[in-house]
């Protein structure tokens, strides 16, 4: 039987994972679209509780996707100026995506870390969705792959 290429989760792979999503602007949204999956880049910053929050338009297929089916997953962590791109950390969510009310607080935290989205937050079409983890799967790097519980990534 093979040795599992997943380490035991550890603190050190619990604080990458958390300093990934609450460093990203970015990510990688994966639904499913017509029955096939559908990848797309999406703006994110995260909420008062720590999870991955975006702003989607219902002209967008992504939108459209995740009100059919509310599961996706979400890829995080930019590759550096150096090296290879697939030896610095990344981190898949998979995630419950959940559409939340467009508040002032939640705006004025939005707009914090995404201020170019001034210029489209307000309007009707656009709404926020919190991405809810379910679980993760990190790359720490090569060699440093770790399985991640929700309770893992609770700030």
């Amino acid at each position: 039987m093979a040795k599992s290429p997943i380490r035991p989760t550890d603190d050190d792979a619990r604080a990458l994972a958390r300093d990934l999503i609450n460093n990203a602007s970015f990510g990688a949204l994966a639904v499913i679209w017509d029955g096939a999956p559908m990848v797309t880049r999406i703006a994110i910053t995260t909420d008062t509780e720590g999870n991955p929050m975006t702003l989607v338009s219902d002209l967008s297929f992504h939108t459209k996707a995740l009100r059919q089916s509310p599961k996706a997953s979400l890829l995080i962590g930019e590759p550096g100026p150096r090296g290879d791109p697939l030896t610095h950390p990344r981190l898949t969510l998979q995630v419950t995506a959940q559409f939340v009310d467009k508040t002032q607080d939640r705006i004025d935290l939005y707009l914090s870390h995404q201020p170019k989205a001034k210029l489209y937050i307000d309007f009707t079409d656009f709404h926020m969705v919190r991405l809810a983890p379910i679980d993760a799967h990190l790359n720490g790097g090569f060699g440093k792959a770790f399985h991640l519980s929700r309770d893992d990534l609770r700030l």
